[in-house]
């Protein structure tokens, strides 16, 4: 079960992803991952605006604790020239520190594909349903990072069994991403024929992560009950704790604030307008925790969550668990 076409096409030894997350993809926490054997995921935008490092020499920090591979996170949603420019030269960036896994978002992620595989690499896509997975694969994606329900930040809306019956005769790689936070759920994921798992939340509460400590203590004592979906952080439906803030606010977007975010006209500048603001929520909550507004994102794997512990362990400690006799067969030895 180490061993997968995920492994093959990453190049790493576990297949275990530690998903990128804004704010909390901090290059200490990429390192430390890919170190122990998974793939770390830089996420360009906590690069920059949060852990204040220039893109080049913060990829070149990472390649000063670790040689194995990394992977880059992508957004590819059109939100104005000004992003769409940047983010183009920074996965021209990545690619020249060589980068070669790439994970594409929230577009069509065509651009990315053509620039990566002239270069050797492969790009994977997050998809949460079938007509999204199928325009990925019209681009030429390699792989699907399939984000159900059970997901911290942008989840999908079904189960990870669900959704890799739904995707699963499509003939490439499928990655689960949300709901697995111990051994048991991610050798089950893996049993059921995903060829990785990513995860985010797991990741957060490590001592690598530069999430203020209110952030990981908040998942520590978080059951799956408490993480609820809310569209005032992004306009879209985003998997966070029920914290105060959360609870005070609610969770649904209000009779104005819908009309502009569904109307063809209105819906890109509503969403730009979120998207924006939950960039500076988010990022204060990473650094002040509950001095500021305790948002929080997380999925619903808090329920393995019961510890602060190093990424590597936690990545170790996974890999083992794949090498270890199945339930029924360590009880028969």
């Amino acid at each position: 079960m180490t061993r997968t076409a995920f492994t093959d096409h990453a190049g790493v030894e576990v297949p275990l992803i530690c998903g990128a997350m804004y704010p909390c993809s901090n290059p200490e926490l990429v390192a430390a991952v890919s170190a122990a054997g998974g793939l770390g995921v830089v996420q360009p935008l906590s690069m920059i605006y949060v852990h204040k490092h220039d893109l080049r020499e913060g990829l070149r920090l990472i390649k000063r604790t670790t040689t194995n591979p990394v992977g880059f996170n992508a957004i590819v949603e059109k939100m104005h020239k000004a992003y769409d420019e940047r983010m183009r030269k920074w996965v021209d960036v990545a690619l020249e520190e060589g980068v070669r896994f790439f994970v594409t978002a929230l577009g069509d992620p065509r651009w990315v594909v053509e620039r990566v595989k002239a270069n050797g690499g492969v790009v994977y896509h997050d998809v949460t349903e079938r007509k999204w997975a199928q325009k990925a694969l019209d681009a030429g994606v390699d792989g699907l990072i399939c984000v159900n329900a059970r997901a911290g930040g942008h989840a999908g809306s079904k189960t990870p069994e669900r959704l890799f019956d739904e995707l699963g005769d499509l003939g490439v790689p499928l990655v689960c991403a949300g709901g697995v936070g111990d051994e048991a759920t991610f050798r089950r994921m893996l049993g059921l024929g995903y060829a990785a798992v990513q995860m985010g939340t797991r990741f957060i509460a490590t001592t690598e992560c530069s999430a203020h400590d209110d952030y990981k203590q908040a998942i520590l004592k978080a059951k799956a009950e408490d993480v609820v979906l809310t569209v005032k952080i992004s306009g879209v439906p985003c998997a966070v704790i029920k914290t105060p803030t959360v609870a005070k606010m609610g969770t649904d977007a209000g009779p104005v604030a819908r009309f502009l975010l569904r109307h063809p006209k209105t819906k890109r500048a509503a969403r730009a307008f979120y998207t924006l603001r939950s960039v500076w929520s988010l990022k204060q909550s990473n650094l002040k925790g509950m001095s500021y507004k305790d948002f929080f994102q997380a999925g619903k794997s808090v329920d393995g969550v019961r510890s602060v512990e190093a990424a590597g362990t936690i990545v170790r400690r996974f890999a083992d668990a794949l090498e270890a006799p199945a339930p029924a067969e360590a009880s028969r030895a």
